[in-house]
């Protein structure tokens, strides 16, 4: 087990907690911990109770899993339910909730805006609008490594004015050098082109969805209307939400940011800086698998960032807080 690192030492520990997005999601997940803590079961129980879906089943079937409006409240529910083994295991109250794109409805639900039954049916809701958007189209995604921001803007650009048909934009913002895009085949395949051409390179990925992008629009229509019949209450814990990487407080004001999110990029890497201007000095990713603990050594202020899916992971996180 590590060491608690000298700086942590010196200072008052200022905790945020992180919220893992799509792609995060594994077969079985949370299944070790299950086996030590009740409350992973109680939770995907009450989840699937909520959705009339058997959530802790879909966890164990690949091909259900990756269908979007599965893998959503899948994910959401593992996050919760890990979530609620810190609030028993951690006596410092974090400063601090952030998610990376569907991680934000985890963090607003772990941050007592939204209940979990609210929240896994919003959700689910949301998977199915974001695949409803893009019937018949095709779609990709691709993870741009090596090119400032601006400049795989630029790219983006060059190839929705210059590409028969193109659309395709920046939709995460992740770390300084990763930037994923997204849009239709023809815009993605056009900036994979343009960046290799740079010397740099663009990694397609296995997405059934191109999030944050003007394909989603239709979907952001259609979820503003489905967030106005949802209550959502005070945020017992600051959430800093993706589409300003900024807290808002008002009801209008969160879900305004979660009906653009759908459309707009992920501010992830202004986010992690915003959480490293107030003097957070510890990260815990709270739900399935550790990208954003491995995105958080990749910012520009990095906070060094512990997982908590598997017993070892989050006994080491314990051990450095006692």
């Amino acid at each position: 087990m590590g060491s608690v690192p000298d700086m942590i030492k010196k200072q008052p520990t200022r905790i945020a907690i992180l919220f893992p997005g799509q792609g995060s999601q594994v077969v079985g997940m949370t299944s070790e911990l299950a086996e030590i803590y009740p409350e992973i079961i109680e939770t995907f129980t009450e989840a699937s109770a909520a959705l009339g879906e058997d959530l802790w089943a879909i966890c164990q079937d690949e091909d259900k899993l990756n269908q979007t409006q599965y893998t959503q409240p899948a994910l959401l529910t593992a996050s919760i339910a890990i979530w609620r083994i810190l609030q028993q295991k951690i006596e410092s109250k974090p400063c601090y909730l952030a998610g990376h794109s569907l991680g934000e409805y985890s963090a607003l639900c772990a941050a007592g805006v939204l209940s979990l039954a609210d929240a896994v049916k919003l959700v689910h809701k949301r998977g199915q609008l974001m695949q409803d958007a893009v019937v018949g189209i095709d779609t990709a995604m691709a993870a741009v490594l090596g090119l400032e921001d601006h400049r795989v803007e630029n790219l983006c650009e060059q190839a929705t004015e210059h590409v028969d048909n193109a659309i395709v934009g920046a939709a995460n913002f992740n770390s300084p050098g990763q930037v994923v895009v997204s849009g239709n085949a023809a815009g993605v395949n056009a900036v994979i082109d343009k960046v290799q051409n740079t010397g740099k390179k663009a990694i397609p990925l296995k997405v059934s969805v191109p999030s944050h992008c003007a394909l989603m629009e239709p979907a952001s229509k259609a979820l503003a209307a489905e967030l106005a019949t949802i209550k959502f209450d005070q945020a017992t814990i600051p959430v800093i939400q993706n589409r300003h990487a900024r807290v808002e407080t008002s009801a209008i004001g969160i879900k305004e940011a979660l009906t653009e999110q759908l459309s707009q990029p992920v501010l992830w890497s202004k986010t992690m800086q915003a959480l490293a201007d107030k003097q957070i000095n510890i990260l815990i990713e709270c739900g399935s698998g550790n990208v954003l603990s491995n995105l958080a050594k990749r910012q520009a202020h990095p906070i060094i960032s512990y997982p908590t899916d598997k017993p070892a992971r989050l006994d080491k996180l314990l051990e450095v807080l006692s």
